[in-house]
Formats: C-alpha cells, sequence, structure tokens
C-alpha cells in the first residue's frame, strides 16, 4: 500500500479513551437505523438519503478543512472514491433505506450486517484469501442464523411487501461487499477519511438525479421532529461517527475493533424496541446471536492480514 498523502499521520488515543469513542461509534450506528426510519416515513427513500449524505459530506470538508487535511483526490484516488460512493453511500444506503419502509429496525439492522458472511466466501474465490477451517465454520454458523431468520414464525410470508424487503436487505449487504473487497485490494493514495466528504457528495449528487426521475420533486414538510432526525444522521451518524472511526482504527487492535463494532446490531435492537416499540421475538434474538457469534469467529480465523475492512461500516477507513 502505497503511503496516505499530507496529513495520514494520526492522533492516537490511549486505550480507555478509544474504547469510549469507539462506544460513542457504535451508539451513533446502532441508533441511526432508527432514526431513518423516522425519516423515511415523511420523506422518499432516495431524497432522504441524498439530503443527509449532502449535508454530511459539508459538514466532514468543513471539518479536514479546519484540521488543514481537506485535499482534492488525485488519480489514484477516484477508483476507491468512486466504488465506495456508488456501491456503499449510494446502492448500501438507499436499498436499507427502502427496506426499512417494510421490515422493523432490528431485523434490518441484522442483515444488514451479514456482509462479512458474503465477503469471506468472495475473497476467497476472488482474491485468493485463505479460508481455514474456523472461518469455514464462522460463515456456516452466520448463514443459518441468516435463514433463521425467514422462518415462518419470524416473517409474514404472506406480506409481499416483508418478502421484498427482507430480499432488498440482503442485496443491500451484496452491495456493500463489493465495496469492502475492493478495499482490501485498492492501493491508497490520501487517507481514506480525506475521501469521505467526496464519496458523499457524489453519492448525493447521484441520488438527487435519481430521486428527481423516480420520485419527483421532494415533498419535505420541515418540522422540529424532521430536521433533528436529519441533524443526528448528518452530524452524528455520519461526520461525527466517520471521524471518530478513524482515530479508534489508529487507536485499537484490528481485532478488537472488528469484534466490537458488532455491537452495533445489538443497539440496533435494544433501541428499535424502546423507541419504536419493536417486538424483540425469540427467533430474532437467536438468529442475531447466530449471526454475530459466526463473523467473530470467523474474523478472529488468522490470515496474518488486517481484517477490519471485513467489518467494519465505516468501509473508507479500513485502512486507516
Amino acid at each position: 500500500m502505497s503511503s496516505p498523502g499530507k496529513g495520514g499521520n494520526l492522533k492516537t488515543l490511549s486505550s480507555n479513551m478509544a474504547m469510549l469513542l469507539f462506544a460513542v461509534v457504535i451508539a451513533s450506528w446502532g441508533t441511526m437505523w432508527v432514526v431513518i426510519k423516522v425519516i423515511v416515513a415523511e420523506v422518499s427513500p432516495l431524497w432522504a438519503i441524498a439530503i443527509r449524505n449532502g449535508a454530511a459530506a459539508v459538514g466532514l470538508a468543513l471539518i479536514l478543512k479546519l484540521t488543514g487535511r481537506f485535499i482534492v483526490p488525485r488519480r489514484g484516488d477516484w477508483p476507491i472514491v468512486l466504488v465506495i460512493s456508488l456501491m456503499h453511500m449510494t446502492a448500501f444506503a438507499v436499498l436499507m433505506t427502502i427496506g426499512l419502509k417494510y421490515v422493523p429496525v432490528g431485523r434490518s439492522v441484522v442483515l444488514g450486517y451479514t456482509t462479512p458472511l458474503w465477503v469471506a466466501p468472495a475473497a476467497w474465490l476472488f482474491l485468493k484469501e485463505p479460508m481455514p477451517a474456523r472461518r469455514i465454520i464462522g460463515v456456516l454458523i452466520g448463514l443459518l442464523g441468516t435463514a433463521l431468520l425467514f422462518k415462518p414464525a419470524s416473517l409474514d410470508w404472506h406480506n409481499p411487501h416483508a418478502v421484498i424487503g427482507n430480499g432488498i436487505l440482503l442485496i443491500a449487504a451484496l452491495c456493500w461487499s463489493v465495496s469492502i473487497l475492493y478495499t482490501r485490494v485498492h492501493r491508497w493514495v490520501s487517507t481514506p477519511i480525506q475521501l469521505v466528504p467526496w464519496q458523499a457528495f457524489i453519492s448525493a449528487i447521484v441520488l438527487a438525479v435519481l430521486a428527481s426521475v423516480l420520485e419527483g420533486r421532494p415533498h419535505v414538510v420541515p418540522s422540529a421532529k424532521l430536521i433533528s432526525a436529519f441533524a443526528y444522521c448528518s452530524i452524528v451518524g455520519v461526520v461525527i461517527a466517520y471521524w471518530a472511526m478513524t482515530i479508534v482504527n489508529s487507536s485499537l487492535p484490528a481485532t478488537t475493533t472488528s469484534l466490537g463494532v458488532l455491537a452495533t446490531p445489538v443497539v440496533g435492537i435494544v433501541v428499535s424496541a424502546i423507541a419504536l416499540g419493536e417486538k424483540i421475538d425469540t427467533g430474532l434474538v437467536i438468529s442475531a446471536a447466530m449471526i454475530i457469534f459466526g463473523i467473530a469467529l470467523g474474523t478472529t480465523a488468522g490470515t496474518g492480514r488486517r481484517t477490519p475492512a471485513a467489518i467494519a461500516p465505516v468501509t473508507a477507513d479500513a485502512k486507516e
């Protein structure tokens, strides 16, 4: 990997401070999907993500400008900017948002976090990465947990919206997988955090165009509730979380961040139950536990390579 561009040296924190900051990140990501659920009840999905990403792009750009780290992407940066922007910030975010219209937040977050289960076999097939027995077992356990989510007791098979919504969420996880796989082989020029504003900006532009064609003009009725929701998703869920995860990745071991971020779906399930009154049924708990355990087992199978990119939602920051 080539050395990062200007501003590549990151400040590291003590373990205790880094863990505290990591907890903030997990709480931000775990609650963000609950807030997005509130937003899509009033704003169409494409416009919702376009507005969120546009605001996040401005916020991150201002932070980088104030800290002297803002850059214009170099030629070698553009492939990773486009892949993450289109596959992660656009396709994954939009499909997850659409899925949230039909599927409870708890189930949605769990399905979204099945991404590492698809990355492992794809990395073995396309990138020739090793697949030790422990990783294979972890993937199988995780896939079994995913299959359990679709049993009749947990899913209303007579409701086409529910079936389609769950399918959309799995496709979202696959889109994120593409972004992660390319992140593993990309040769970095600038530091990942320096590219995030550009990824968010391009995503916002693409989504605004698509939204104009498919959804028409945005129908947004400003209210304190809606403005607060957008502010939370943009500032806390993206700007602060992306910045914080960059520091965390430079301060904590890879295994710690890889496993710790698995607490995000747990936070999502609990918060959705408290804030939205969603039922936490036994099937969801068992499935989530199997998926999280399978990912944890698989990502701790030593291959001599760093693994946060396979887990963390901040795909762009995985190499930081």
